[in-house]
């Protein structure tokens, strides 16, 4: 199965309930939540609602995915502070 990228942003708009956050986020949240990576946890999150594992495979580089999917977990503390920083700089760029 092949992905363009119009194909997969249709989903973008999808939400579903943040197992790490508690809250609702998108899909497109998720494709991007460590900066230029998706979050570790969208196979696992999304699997069931969309074709997401095919669509990263298609999308992401070898080494992107190793970064992402390959790397141990790491702590709830680290985890806020990226996500707090990380929405420090989405708030401060121009849209």
């Amino acid at each position: 199965m092949s992905f363009g990228c119009n194909e997969m942003e249709k989903y973008d708009r999808l939400e579903i309930r943040c197992p790490r956050l508690g809250g609702e986020v998108t899909f497109a949240y998720c494709k991007q939540e460590s900066g230029n990576l998706p979050c570790p946890r969208i196979i696992t999150c999304w699997r069931a609602y969309i074709p997401v594992e095919a669509y990263l495979k298609e999308t992401l580089t070898q080494e992107e995915w190793n970064r992402c999917f390959n790397r141990p977990p790491k702590g709830k503390v680290d985890t806020i502070f990226e996500l707090v920083e990380a929405a420090k700089k989405r708030k401060a760029s121009p849209p």
